[in-house]
């Protein structure tokens, strides 16, 4: 029986964990997944007791498909979503749920951070934009909107913590989840004094600090017993999932960027160095020792071709029900007619406002150059390509940090499309490389894990862990037509503020009138 590590992924939607060889090799996999619940406009809550239940059960079932003896395992590491908050009292009971980071309560408060209380040197000291997304802004909420819930806090959490407290009795947070709250200062390594004053909270209410490379013995009996682990079977603490997806895809050397497109989307760099962007466009969040990870998160993914396909494409699920194929296939099909650039029509894909680079929760979606000339088509090829150039607006402030990028490592369930790969290798006009990997926070979650006991010498291994599946080179004719779009693209979004925010506001009071 091979030696295996064991990667942890604590998803938004699922907990997922894989076991891999020394040599990368997947050994088996698990997932579980559990509902996201909004119990009030524009909240995003789980339950932080289901999800340690899903940590356990995944863990659980990779042993046993492996049919590992306690002592094959070598390490169990994490890899976790940013941004929860989990409120407990002083036995470390959950006061609340674990607010997501897709749970908007508080923009109001992060507006007035941004605005009144000097939310951009915040920025800069702790390298997490001012949003609703993060914890301070979380805290904030709480601290004036629900005084009484806050006033009964002892501590104040994320969900790996939590599961390392039912684990093992401690609460710790690594430097990468740290990075990604808003409290802690990424110069200092330490939790930022001025960002907990504005929180309401102490430095003891939070957890304790320790590097990625931290691990944990000591399972009670009955818990390793259940896990078919030994009791001395090292947890490593391990990173976010962003950081760990750039491992997991081996992009973390100088030039390589990481795109990737899930629900959401993402793009990140390695740098060796904390650094923040002058205009705060972009996150800046810990991975190892010297190596930190900065880019910028995208609300709009994966969800805006979903959109199309259940609003406008009744048709064209009954001929995939037909053909036998997946309804997205026939939508890229049908987007493969159109020229690139869909002949002057653009898509800005802000169906749910947009994070990086804007960081404006009133954008909105809308076609632009809409003609009579256009068809279908033409507005599904005008969708997939906004998808596209939204990611690409973020690279111009990626690359005043990390420098010049010189391929794409692309990720998430739009790899699976020829034609949107080619569009992203067009419209960045760099190679594109679909890594061949598996559940990439894993596997970087795994070699983290490896590193941090010596069982490798260098998070480096990971490059004779991952292959390529497809690699796409620009097209010139594409990309040049791409070059002829993209400021436009670009500049409607700087130049339609107050529109926006008239538009959000009159949306806003429509929903109110709807539902009185």
């Amino acid at each position: 029986m091979n030696r295996i590590a064991i990667g942890v992924d604590i998803g938004t939607t699922s907990t997922k964990a894989v076991a891999f060889s020394t040599a990368g090799r997947v050994l088996a996999n698990d997932a579980v997944e559990y509902p996201l619940l909004q119990p009030e406009p524009a909240a995003a809550e789980q339950d932080p007791e289901q999800i340690y239940r899903a940590v356990l059960s995944t863990i659980a079932s990779c042993v046993r498909q492996c049919k590992a003896a306690p002592g094959d395992v070598l390490c169990v590491s994490f890899s976790a979503a940013m941004h929860s908050l989990i409120l407990v009292d002083e036995h470390g009971a959950p006061l609340t749920r674990s607010i997501t980071w897709a749970d908007h309560r508080s923009a109001a408060w992060a507006g007035r951070i941004r605005a009144e209380w000097e939310g951009d040197a915040i920025y800069h000291r702790t390298g997490t934009p001012i949003h609703p997304m993060s914890p301070l802004a979380k805290l904030v909420w709480l601290r004036h909107e629900r005084p009484e819930l806050f006033a009964q806090a002892r501590r104040f959490v994320g969900i790996k913590e939590y599961v390392f407290f039912r684990l093992f009795g401690r609460w710790l947070v690594d430097h990468s989840i740290a990075s990604a709250t808003g409290l802690f200062n990424i110069w200092q390594l330490d939790w930022d004094a001025g960002a907990l004053a504005l929180a309401g909270v102490r430095a003891e209410q939070l957890s304790d600090l320790v590097p990625t490379t931290w691990h944990v013995e000591g399972l009670a009996g009955e818990t390793a017993a259940q896990l078919g682990l030994s009791s001395d079977t090292p947890f490593v603490v391990g990173a976010n999932d962003g950081v760990l997806s750039n491992l997991g895809v081996n992009a973390v050397a100088p030039g390589e960027v990481a795109v990737t497109i899930g629900t959401s989307g993402a793009m990140r760099t390695v740098i060796d160095r904390p650094m923040t962007d002058s205009e705060g466009r972009t996150f800046c969040y810990a991975l190892a020792d010297r190596r930190w990870v900065v880019g910028g998160p995208v609300n709009n993914g994966g969800i805006i071709l979903r959109w199309v396909r259940d609003e406008f494409a009744s048709a064209e699920a009954e001929t995939a029900k037909r053909l036998g194929i997946d309804t997205y296939e026939v939508l890229t099909r049908i987007a493969e007619r159109v020229s690139a650039g869909s002949e002057g029509l653009v898509f800005h894909p802000f169906l749910t406002g947009e994070r990086a680079p804007y960081w404006n929760a009133d954008l909105r979606g809308s076609f632009f150059g809409l003609g009579i000339h256009h068809r279908k088509e033409h507005m599904i090829r005008a969708v997939l390509e906004g998808v596209i150039f939204n990611l690409y607006s973020i690279l111009p402030a990626v690359e005043s940090i990390a420098g010049t990028s010189t391929s794409i490592k692309a990720t998430g369930g739009f790899a699976r499309s020829g034609l949107w790969r080619q569009m992203m290798a067009d419209v960045f006009d760099r190679e594109v490389v679909v890594p061949e990997s598996f559940e990439s926070s894993c596997l970087g979650a795994a070699v983290l894990g490896l590193y941090a006991l010596g069982h490798v010498d260098s998070l480096d291994v990971v490059s004779g862990m991952v292959g390529a599946t497809h690699r796409h080179t620009p097209n010139p004719k594409n990309a040049a037509l791409y070059r002829q779009l993209l400021p436009v693209y670009l500049s409607l979004p700087r130049k339609l503020g107050d529109e926006y925010r008239t538009l959000a506001k009159f949306q806003q009071q429509a929903v109110q009138r709807t539902g009185d």
